[in-house]
């Protein structure tokens, strides 16, 4: 039997009693600032975040630099994950993936073999399929990881190591671009174009008080890797990079190809003859899958969103080219462009957030020359740590190199000792005043070695270490030296990304967008006549054509019609509520009246309590009649009622007991406010009575004792009142003197002219 004490517990079963609150707050703030510092902010110096970073050193370590072959990409995440990452193997193959995506880096640092997805949206092949090795520019950007130039540290379970970054020159932060969403901050970094960022370094270097306006003279702003537009203002762009805090308006790229310069043509007009033309893409904004453009569009034309355009082709191979069809030759390029830069994301917005972490890694953001100066620092920095590494290794081979050249000047003594000794080491270096490794050093040495040629040999490496020794300490001992080294090695690294290169030539178009179109989408809409038809339970549809409103519709079972009105494709419709919200739908947006139709409260947020009492078309700058069931009402502009918003507009005014009953357009004619009350008393008074609001209750239209309002309109007072006979005639009866009703608003009236309907409705 084991006995188990309290010496042998394992201290993770121990119960630790503290406060939920503490306890809490202490692993979040322990977990946040991992987030921060370890997973999703790039470090300034490198651009890396960790997984990138173990990406590409577990690839080192494989020997995948570009002259070699390729290996397979699970080989390749195996290592990362065992070794140096231990987390998900599709979190860090999608990483890999990435660094391998000319669509995604501007500068790939991966060179993948196989199916590593597509500008489409479509996802690599799994990662038993596809191979990589290292390219050009990440070799540039570990350049130096052997000469001393970083701290190497532990791996999660101490059994490797890892640089803590890379030691290159290669600008990678500004020329990669970085994302990531941390805890209680992000980061959103653009690519940019190596030739521009090393010249604006350059600057820095030459004046570190260079003005902000003097570096975005050759800092243009981003390069994309998909190419595309920058349509913001110089101005807007500049306050950007001053502040590390902004957004860009990037669009799609409309051409039809490259001019004989290399310059893009500019239209994106292709002539088809007889006057036909259609539009074609060269370029999307970056993050954009083609596919997910593609698919915006035809909803559109399917939906019936952009009538001026017939269709969509995607004839992309290599290239992408993206043809559009317009309805007709008569119809505007610029109005089809700015029309699909506003309903698509063929213009989005790419934001700026210079938020990365230092080296000491804090995590700040920064504008763009307080970040090239830190980068300046630190290359400095890895420069002044190469450069003691290689004076250690210098003094460590002076040694040597001296110590052999005393035992060619002493050869025959150096043998006989050799030869003579038990231990000739001691003996060698009591009578040649030798160190230790000097010693060790000539008994190691072979004896082809003897010949004269070597002797000379060593002489001439001597002097060349001296020399370089030299040097070296004078680049210590001097910043001047140290800030030319750096010009010098950045110049030789902009040869690489120079603008006459294919990987160096700037993608992206920084021009301010010329002044936006102003069109309506309304315009847009193709004009049909259709019938509007709301049934009583609120399902509402349109039919194709002006038909009969007294048409046999059918209905669910148990509903039946409540508004019928023609209308046309292009028409708004206000739908007022008797809580006194008014709601907006367009025509073109009701479902066909193959069916049902659908119900009204699925396409706008309606009250469950509240009840439709009018449909009405919306027409500019005409004015509709409201009055709700206590006589109190005003006129109203229809222009006022619309809304913009699922939740509609509340306009008049309610309250338990109260609601809006009758809402009548106002016919530009009509003088006149008729109003009949449940006691059947009429009152008619001057329509400039009535105040116009776009908002309230309303004035008293007509005073009650008991009950309240009926009916209301309005009337031209020479044409006199009319209403709708009973019986099946539908016979209209007009009252032409109405001067014993005339009186001021808010009257209690009088009896209606003899025959006036008894339901007290002006129409039936």
């Amino acid at each position: 039997m084991v006995t188990t004490t309290d010496d042998d517990s394992d201290p993770f079963d121990a119960i630790v009693d503290a406060p939920f609150d503490a306890a809490l707050s202490e692993r979040y703030l322990v977990y946040a600032l991992s987030t921060i510092t370890a997973r999703s902010l790039p470090d300034l110096r490198d651009g890396l975040k960790p997984v990138h970073r173990r990406l590409l050193w577990a690839m080192r370590q494989l020997k995948l630099d570009p002259a070699s072959a390729y290996k397979k990409s699970a080989r390749v995440v195996g290592d990362v994950i065992g070794k140096y990452h231990p987390h998900g193997d599709a979190s860090v193959y999608d990483a890999m993936v990435r660094l391998a995506q000319d669509f995604s880096l501007r500068y790939p640092l991966v060179q993948g073999q196989g199916n590593f997805g597509n500008i489409d949206g479509d996802n690599a092949a799994a990662y038993r399929y596809t191979e990589a090795r290292l390219t050009k520019t990440a070799i540039q950007l570990m350049a130096g990881l052997d000469e001393g130039t970083v701290d190497f540290i532990p791996t999660y379970n101490g059994e490797e190591s890892e640089p803590d970054i890379f030691p290159g020159l290669f600008p990678n932060l500004l020329a990669n671009g970085a994302t990531g969403i941390a805890v209680g901050m992000a980061t959103s970094i653009p690519s940019h174009n190596v030739a521009e960022i090393i010249d604006a370094t350059l600057l820095l270097i030459d004046n570190p008080h260079a003005e902000h306006a003097q570096l975005m003279e050759v800092f243009k702003g981003p390069d994309f890797a998909t190419g595309g537009l920058v349509v913001d203002s110089p101005e807007a762009i500049s306050h950007a990079y001053e502040t590390g805090k902004g957004a860009f308006r990037v669009r799609g790229r409309f051409s039809t190809g490259r001019n004989p310069d290399g310059s893009w043509e500019e239209t994106g007009i292709e002539k088809l003859g007889a006057g036909q033309w259609q539009l074609v893409v060269s370029e999307i904004p970056y993050m954009l899958p083609k596919g997910k453009l593609i698919e915006q569009i035809a909803a559109l034309i399917g939906d019936r969103k952009l009538p001026i355009l017939e269709d969509v082709r995607d004839e992309s191979d290599e290239e992408i080219r993206i043809v559009l069809v317009p309805k007709s030759r008569n119809v505007d390029p610029e109005l089809l462009k700015e029309s699909l830069y506003k309903l698509t994301e063929l213009e989005s917005r790419f934001s700026l957030n210079f938020n990365v972490l230092d080296s000491h890694r804090t995590p700040g953001v920064l504008g763009i020359k307080l970040l090239l100066s830190e980068w300046i620092y630190s290359q400095i920095d890895i420069l002044l740590r190469r450069t003691r590494h290689r004076l250690e290794k210098i003094a460590s081979r002076l040694e040597l190199v001296a110590g052999y050249i005393i035992a060619y000047l002493n050869l025959d003594r150096i043998i006989e000792i050799i030869r003579t000794e038990d231990e000739p080491k001691p003996v060698m270096i009591a009578e040649f005043e030798l160190t230790d490794r000097q010693a060790e050093a000539i008994l190691n040495m072979r004896l082809r070695s003897l010949r004269k040629l070597e002797e000379m040999e060593l002489r001439k490496e001597h002097e060349e270490l001296l020399k370089e020794q030299d040097d070296l300490n004078k680049l210590l001992e001097s910043p001047a030296r140290q800030r030319t080294r750096i010009k010098r090695d950045l110049a030789m690294l902009r040869k690489d990304y120079a603008e006459d290169t294919a990987l160096g030539r700037r993608r992206t178009t920084i021009a301010q967008a010329a002044k936006t179109v102003e069109f309506s989408m309304d315009a847009m809409i193709e004009k049909e006549p259709v019938t509007v038809i709301l049934s009583q339970r609120g399902w509402i549809r349109a039919a194709r054509g002006h038909v009969p409103l007294d048409g046999d519709f059918k209905f669910k079972e148990g509903d039946g019609p409540a508004y019928a009105f023609h209308a046309q494709t292009t028409d708004k419709l206000l739908i007022a509520l008797d809580n006194g919200r008014f709601y907006t739908l367009g025509a073109d947006k009701l479902p066909g009246a193959r069916g049902f139709g659908e119900p009204i409260r699925t396409m706008v947020d309606i009250d469950a309590e509240a009840h439709i009492i009018a449909v009405v078309p919306y027409k500019p700058k005409a004015q509709l009649l409201l009055a709700s069931n206590i006589g109190r009402g005003f006129a109203a502009e229809m222009d006022e009622l619309l809304a913009e918003t699922r939740k509609g507009r509340a306009v008049m005014s309610t309250k338990p007991g109260v609601t809006l009953t009758v809402v009548r357009e106002i016919p530009a004619e009509h003088d006149h406010v008729a109003v009949v009350g449940d006691n059947r008393k009429l009152v008619i008074f001057s329509l400039e009575e009535l105040p116009v609001m776009a908002k309230g209750q309303g004035v008293t239209l007509q005073r009650y004792r008991d009950g309240g309002m009926a009916d209301v309109t309005t009337l031209k007072l020479e044409d006199g009142l009319s209403w709708t006979m009973g019986g099946d005639t539908g016979r209209t009866r007009t009252e032409k003197d109405m001067a014993l009703w005339k009186v001021a608003r808010g009257a209690a009236g009088r009896l209606p002219p003899v025959g006036f309907p008894r339901d007290n409705k002006f129409q039936g």
